[in-house]
């Protein structure tokens, strides 16, 4: 029934100006504002878009609320971090990040590997290595 739905994901923050301009300017997205939508805005990928609304009372969750695979997540992390992105560190018995903040997998049973960073709103993003991106 839903399986050719074009699905799409949204989310939350608490300054719709300042998700705006992380994701055009730091992410390098195309985003549109929608005001007679009360500021939503569609932010568009290769793959399709995403919202991201206004919601005075937002919570950030505590999970990844967007994934971006990416080809090169090496490239891909030095390359956000030089437009000021910063990514997040673990040490923990189940999740390790390297110097340069990636978890390193193997593609097969450990995974692909993966960076976290976090948008202005404190919302959970990633960039996950993906050849076929």
């Amino acid at each position: 029934m839903l399986k050719d739905s074009k699905a799409f994901g949204s989310f939350s923050v608490n300054d719709i100006d300042k998700a705006e301009q992380f994701y055009r300017d730091a992410l390098g997205l195309p985003v549109e504002k929608n005001v007679k939508m009360g500021n939503i805005l569609t932010v568009t990928t290769g793959s399709g878009h995403f919202i991201i609304y206004p919601k005075p009372n937002h919570t950030p969750a505590t999970f990844t609320v967007h994934n971006f695979p990416v080809k090169n997540i090496d490239e891909t992390v030095s390359g956000l971090k030089d437009k000021g992105v910063v990514f997040e560190s673990y040490d923990s018995e189940y999740l390790k990040t390297n110097a340069n903040n990636i978890s390193r997998g193997d593609g097969g049973e450990r995974g692909p590997s993966i960076a976290w960073f976090t948008d202005p709103a404190g919302n959970i993003l990633s960039v996950i290595e993906d050849a076929g991106a």
